[in-house]
């Protein structure tokens, strides 16, 4: 996938992000997140960012609250708010496009309008704005796989549209952020090192919930 023209580039990211904790999601780099955003804090939070950098980091909460006091996980995932509209209920609904992963290195003050802010660490992700791809899947055993795990999970999938998706990258990024894992199974996935990684965790999940679910949910 190029480039987007309106991505900043990778020395221009900046210093201190809003953080938007969500239980269950991830955000990977070069995919969309769409999201309604409904409570005063976010709809503070996304104003506040379509003014300055438009961008917003995606972490998971460690445990089933978003709380202001609750802990989050340390690696999440930057995004740039690519589209966005209002609703007549007072509501905003936005797209994320993924830009890059970050460490927190420091969480900041709540921001007067309640929102959480950290300041990111770029450095160990620095790859995530590249182009390049390392990634070879196997897409015959990932298919084969794939229809076994969303039939068990009874889930529908549209597979001409997935099977236009012709970048191994791209399709792994979107199976990893629609597939029903667990929290600590998806932070898994997003903290992986490289795609190529990435895609084997990820084949690995499959086989997991496909031939030893019992072993898959003993953990």
């Amino acid at each position: 996938m190029s480039k987007n023209p309106f991505d900043p580039c990778f020395d221009d990211l900046p210093e201190e992000i809003p953080i938007f904790p969500l239980e269950g999601v991830v955000l990977l780099p070069k995919a969309d997140l769409p999201l309604n955003i409904f409570e005063p804090r976010y709809l503070g939070m996304v104003g506040h960012a379509l003014k300055n950098s438009r961008i917003i980091g995606i972490v998971q909460p460690i445990g089933m609250q978003a709380a202001n006091s609750d802990p989050v996980f340390r690696t999440g995932c930057a995004g740039r708010i690519t589209q966005f509209s209002e609703t007549e209920d007072g509501c905003y609904r936005v797209t994320l496009r993924g830009l890059c992963r970050f460490h927190i290195q420091k969480e900041l003050p709540i921001d007067t309008q309640g929102y959480r802010r950290v300041k990111p660490s770029w450095l160990s992700f620095e790859s995530d704005m590249s182009s390049q791809s390392c990634i070879d899947l196997d897409r015959s055993n990932l298919c084969s796989l794939l229809r076994r795990y969303l039939e068990q999970q009874e889930i529908s999938l549209d597979w001409p549209l997935l099977h236009e998706i012709e970048d191994d990258a791209m399709l792994m990024t979107t199976l990893a952020m629609i597939c029903p894992f667990s929290p600590s199974e998806k932070q898994a996935l997003l903290e992986a090192p490289c795609c190529s990684t990435r895609a084997n965790l990820f084949m690995s999940l499959l086989d997991m919930a496909v031939n030893h679910p019992c072993s898959r949910s003993s953990h």
